[in-house]
């Protein structure tokens, strides 16, 4: 008899579940018509008071079993989904993988970057004279790394550090690039100054501070130049990849992504890399993904080990810094590598499993 009544009554419940759901239903198409009329008036979708006095009269009218905290607690959990069903579906980022599956692969010269090889870019963190940039350039030639970079404008910590060249760096890289056939890239901190840039730079560079500089990321965007952009020093792949929309949004598509370590509690880094960004990037978007193993370690003796790493994950190119005299070196003299640490540093990443080189060395 006891199993006769338990049945029955889980049978009344399935039925009440139903008509409970095709109620739900009715009453979130009710809340959709409501809140399109609500975005035609330009109206709030939230109404704090109107929800606030329905719980009340419903707690009112609650006559038990369930207590009034848990009438309120499941209208509450109604009237928040029936918010959702109101809010206008947002469009996925053009970034993302949603907008497009393949990866994008940016050519620069004869350079792909995002394609099926590893790309290597290498230089001083600062441009200060022709001959040092001229001394880079052929050992990079020598190694067969096709991208210069070189500091010509550089945000310092302290305003009485050392703020690079400006366009005179500019020129000096331009001119070690075209001796010896690189691509350039360099970063530029204000938009009043990518127009002049451009003449020097294949690639744009915006920097970890400059990573919301939401007027030079718009600016970069309606060029149609490459942007490598930077991640904040405390960004969240969130915020990287909104700034990085910025860019995409106004129509140039070329942006390539870079990890630069993270501030952390570490002290023994000088940032902490996050290896972890690469494969979450990797998946989540559809644009290139490089990894700095200078600014992200600062320590020249894990510098290779963490290339390695970055590659294995799945990025898609390392970014270095080297200057022929470190020790006389204007900025970062500690982080960069001398032309033999560098030649070490490119016989023991690409001799490595996870370098990807479809052909040989030029």
């Amino acid at each position: 008899m006891n199993n006769q009544t338990l049945q029955q009554l889980r049978s009344r419940m399935d039925d009440l579940n139903i008509k409970l759901l095709d109620l739900l239903s009715e009453r979130a198409a009710i809340g959709r018509q409501i809140g399109e009329i609500k975005q035609s008036e330009g109206l709030p979708l939230h109404d704090p008071a109107r929800e606030n006095e329905m719980l009340d009269r419903l707690a009112a009218r609650n006559a038990g079993p369930l207590e009034e905290k848990a009438i309120r607690h499941l209208f509450q959990e109604i009237f928040k989904a029936t918010l959702e069903v109101q809010q206008p579906k947002k469009k996925p980022l053009l970034v993302s993988r949603k907008s497009k599956r393949e990866d994008t692969v940016i050519r620069i010269g004869n350079t792909e970057i995002g394609g099926a090889d590893s790309v290597l870019v290498a230089g001083p963190c600062s441009v200060e004279s022709l001959e040092q940039v001229m001394e880079v350039a052929a050992a990079l030639k020598k190694a067969g790394v096709p991208v210069i970079r070189g500091g010509a404008f550089k945000p310092r910590t302290s305003p009485y550090d050392f703020q690079g060249l400006g366009f005179e760096g500019l020129k000096l890289l331009k001119e070690a690039a075209d001796e010896y056939g690189l691509q350039t890239i360099s970063e530029i901190v204000t938009p009043a100054h990518l127009e002049e840039a451009a003449k020097y730079v294949d690639i744009i560079q915006i920097g970890a501070r400059n990573m919301q500089n939401f007027e030079l990321l718009k600016a970069a965007g309606d060029m149609r130049k490459p942007v490598l952009l930077k991640r904040g020093l405390a960004a969240t792949m969130d915020e990287f990849l909104h700034a990085a929309e910025y860019i995409v949004s106004r129509g140039n598509s070329q942006v390539m992504l870079i990890e630069r370590g993270i501030r952390t509690y570490e002290k023994w880094t000088r940032n902490t890399l996050d290896i972890s960004a690469v494969p979450l990037l990797k998946q989540m978007s559809h644009l290139p993904v490089l990894v700095d193993v200078s600014h992200s370690t600062g320590r020249k003796e894990i510098m290779a080990p963490c290339a390695k790493a970055a590659l294995a994950a799945g990025a898609d190119g390392i970014m270095v810094e080297v200057h022929p005299n470190p020790a006389a070196a204007l900025s970062d003299a500690d982080q960069q590598l001398n032309l033999g640490e560098f030649a070490e540093f490119i016989r023991e990443v690409k001799s490595s499993g996870v370098y990807r080189q479809s052909a040989p060395t030029v």
